[in-house]
């Protein structure tokens, strides 16, 4: 067996559990009663932030903790909490970090308002650096000095008219 041959096996052993333990992972035997069950579940774990990943939903995320909170949530569901009790028992236990949108509160004003802040300081400094950039307008010429000019430009044509 050539060298290459070898690699190209453990290449496609490697792809091959890589994508059983990819499946394993996104297989969670939920049986809901109806579809509004299951559209209620997939709207809350949609809008509750993984705490692993953190820029995934639990709907999203593989992580471990996000597959136990998700069956929290149905778990939560089923016995017959509603969508403000289950998010409520998440937030005290995990914070307004589990929320995709966190209520605005004094704990989370910097969340909320910080890029708005940025921005605007942004914009306040592209705008201080753009006029301080800006030639300052040059004052018109003095009768004497259009005068000084005037004899340097009609010495030149004459020195240039002697040359030629």
């Amino acid at each position: 067996m050539t060298s290459c041959m070898r690699w190209a096996r453990h290449a496609l052993l490697v792809v091959l559990l890589a994508a059983s333990g990819i499946a394993a992972a996104a297989v969670e035997p939920l049986e809901f009663r109806d579809a509004a069950e299951e559209a209620r579940y997939k709207a809350l774990i949609g809008e509750l932030r993984c705490l692993v990943c953190q820029n995934q939903s639990l709907a999203d995320s593989n992580a471990d903790l996000a597959g136990d909170l998700r069956h929290e949530v149905f778990n939560k569901m089923r016995s017959g909490a509603s969508d403000k009790e289950i998010i409520d028992f998440l937030v005290a236990r995990y914070s307004d970090f589990v929320l995709y949108r966190p209520p605005v509160k004094s704990t989370t004003f910097v969340l909320w308002f910080l890029p708005f802040g940025l921005i605007a300081g942004g914009g306040a400094l592209l705008i201080y650096v753009i006029r301080r950039r800006r030639p300052a307008a040059e004052a018109p010429l003095s009768d004497a000095e259009r005068a000084r000019a005037q004899t340097l430009l009609d010495s030149t044509k004459s020195q240039d008219r002697s040359h030629s």
